[in-house]
């Protein structure tokens, strides 16, 4: 069942599963703000299983990239476009929020973005990554960081 995101009032709803279901909603409500601020677009999420076209493709990009494998459950997806930009995003039991920004017109922007909800480690296979900090009234501290896609997706 798709979920439009309230960035007014921060909800877990399908994220309890998570140890920092907290600030994993708070992350996600900082994107949904974002997005509805800078697009007038509403964020909307669903179940991963529900998406799994969605997380098969991000997943795709990770491990055609960099090789990497996401440890954590996948728990909500979403994509649409915005613009002449493709996102997908995914949600994991972990903590931790994937991105992936493409741009559709050739030679355009496409990059992979990892954010780290607040109080959650580091996970082992993005390790090699170095994260900068960013404070969120909805979030708290976001530990981001990201890697430019060479491929075409």
């Amino acid at each position: 069942m798709p979920y439009a995101v309230d960035f007014g009032t921060v909800s877990t709803t399908g994220l309890e599963t998570s140890p920092v279901a907290g600030a994993l909603a708070g992350l996600r409500a900082n994107e949904a703000r974002y997005f509805k601020n800078k697009y007038d677009h509403v964020f909307t999420v669903e179940p991963a299983a529900d998406a799994r076209s969605t997380v098969d493709w991000v997943h795709r990009i990770l491990e055609e990239e960099r090789g990497i494998v996401i440890a954590s459950p996948p728990l909500e997806a979403t994509a649409f476009q915005v613009e002449n930009i493709r996102m997908a995003y995914v949600f994991y039991e972990s903590g931790l929020s994937i991105n992936v920004m493409y741009t559709v017109d050739d030679g355009g922007k496409r990059a992979v973005g990892f954010k780290l909800s607040d109080g959650m480690a580091v996970p082992e296979e993005l390790s090699s990554f170095k994260f900068a900090r960013q404070k969120s009234k909805l979030a708290g501290t976001i530990r981001g960081s990201y890697f430019v896609v060479k491929g075409e997706y």
